[in-house]
């Protein structure tokens, strides 16, 4: 099995918005959080958490990021076709215009993997 890094992405206002949600808004989403967790079952390593605080480090220097990942997790699958199937159609991607999902495949270290062996 491979592992899949998902990240969310959402415009700044959108993140905003979710953060001043309402105790009933925010018991929602997290159904709609618990929901997606099932219907995944064991292809869901890590939920995740929300993101923030971002900074941007350079050889030069450390500033604050103005990125748009707001949050994050880890997923199992066999193929990423596999993975793609259990975000394609994500809650995420309804929250506002613009929210996306970006799926990246761990990709193996050769020279790691032949020394743990």
């Amino acid at each position: 099995m491979q592992r899949y890094i998902v990240l969310y992405r959402a415009p700044l206002t959108v993140a905003q918005r979710f953060a001043q949600a309402t105790p009933e808004e925010a018991m929602k989403g997290m159904q709609l959080w618990t929901d997606w967790a099932k219907k995944v079952g064991p292809g869901l390593v890590d939920p995740g958490k929300p993101l923030g605080n971002a900074m941007r480090v350079t050889k030069d220097n450390i500033t604050k990021s103005d990125s748009d990942v707001i949050g994050m997790s880890i997923l199992q699958a066999n193929t990423m076709d596999e993975a793609l199937q259990m975000v394609k159609d994500h809650h995420h991607l309804h929250w506002a215009e613009n929210c996306e999902i970006v799926l990246l495949e761990e990709m193996p270290i050769p020279e790691l993997e032949s020394t743990s062996r």
